[in-house]
């Protein structure tokens, strides 16, 4: 059987414009990007094109690469004390010299839409998530777009990354 991704995302992203258009609210979501990473630049170009298609929102923040761990919390700070702003997306990995823990420690777990932040991580691995990491929860919905049950089977994860293999294992 071919999962078909792409297919899936384009019916969902369809629905997501109907429920937010029938909603009335206009969601926001705030992207940090720090640094001319060209495959991080382009993942975020492409998360700013799915905003506008649904009807989300979204500004983006890029801080030089030699930005310090102290600039990128102060545009988090204002993006989390901007009650214009319902999202975060803190794109990852940062440079070497920004405490990526302190970062993600900072947004605001309710506007932590990548599902990073230890609040939302604990609520995942304790079967109660509010955001999860977006690999995993669109692994999980493929799987479900296509009738493929989880519960109950048994599934190999390889990897054990906090951003992905971990989540994977979690939503499984």
């Amino acid at each position: 059987m071919i999962l078909d991704g792409r297919k899936v995302s384009e019916k969902r992203l369809e629905l997501l414009k109907e429920k937010i258009e029938e909603s009335g609210l206009y969601p926001r979501l705030a992207t940090v990007i720090v640094g001319d990473d060209p495959a991080s630049k382009l993942y975020v170009r492409m998360k700013h094109r799915a905003c506008e298609r649904v009807g989300i929102g979204s500004i983006g923040i890029e801080l030089p690469g030699d930005a310090s761990t102290e600039r990128v919390l102060e545009a988090v700070n204002r993006l989390n004390n901007d009650p214009d702003i319902n999202g975060i997306l803190v794109q990852l990995p940062l440079p070497s010299q920004v405490d990526t823990t302190c970062v993600i420690d900072a947004v605001a777990p309710g506007k932590d839409v990548d599902g990073f932040h230890p609040y939302n991580l604990g609520r995942l691995l304790s079967g109660t998530p509010v955001f999860a990491p977006c690999t995993p929860q669109g692994i999980m919905t493929i799987l479900e777009e296509y009738g493929i049950p989880t519960r109950g089977q048994r599934a190999v994860v390889v990897g054990r990354s906090i951003d992905v293999g971990r989540p994977m294992a979690a939503l499984l």
